[in-house]
């Protein structure tokens, strides 16, 4: 990558994908965020240029930079995304931590962040948008839908499919085959042996459905 990357969200998932960017030798050219009192201010000696639609920097994007949204509230994460790709035809960069251990057969979208020590198996398939945090282990054959969110240290087994929108909280292991619906939540430290329906909640070892 040779252009510069602009990163929307000058929070800690901002923070870590700076780091990453600039460990693997990517320029930063600055952070864009809707919390007006940081305008101005430098977070790890890159600024703070504006909001996130500020038209003056958002017409660098394709030109003379790249963008990379780093926001975990997956309702904003879908609302800039689209912003990037209606107003410059562009897609998001992924952001991809040089220890990470992905394979060549590994399907991959765009705009995805994957973390320290994230290791992928053979064949797996990462939509777009996700987030996949520090020492995941991805399994072979499993399927990452679009805008997915996995916790770190959790394990995700071979041919496991995790729908778009679904959140995998930290230190989850999920067995084999399973599928995590669309918008589900697996709460931290949860053991997941059986399906797990779209929009469901569930915790525990064995996961069970937390009741509203």
């Amino acid at each position: 990558m040779d252009n510069p990357v602009l990163i929307f969200g000058a929070n800690f998932l901002g923070r870590a994908a700076k780091e990453i960017f600039e460990g693997n030798d990517n320029v930063v050219y600055g952070f864009l965020d809707d919390n007006k009192s940081l305008h101005s201010t430098e977070i790890d000696d890159v600024q703070v240029l504006g909001s996130t639609d500020d038209d003056g920097f958002l017409k660098l994007i394709g030109k003379k930079c790249e963008a990379f949204v780093a926001v975990d509230d997956n309702k904003l994460r879908k609302s800039l995304v689209k912003m990037i790709q209606e107003v410059r035809h562009m897609q998001p960069v992924n952001a991809i931590h040089k220890s990470a251990v992905i394979p060549d057969s590994t399907s991959l979208g765009h705009g995805n962040f994957i973390d320290v020590g994230v290791t992928i198996g053979a064949g797996a398939e990462l939509g777009n948008h996700c987030l996949i945090n520090a020492n995941v282990h991805i399994g072979a054959e499993a399927k990452l839908g679009d805008f997915a969110q996995i916790g770190a240290g959790s394990i995700i087994n071979p041919g496991v499919v995790i729908e778009d929108e679904a959140f995998i909280g930290s230190g989850v292991v999920v067995v084999s085959g399973i599928t995590i619906g669309k918008g589900a939540r697996v709460g931290a430290g949860s053991v997941v042996i059986g399906p797990v329906n779209a929009g469901e909640t569930v915790f525990g070892n064995p996961a069970q459905k937390v009741k509203a």
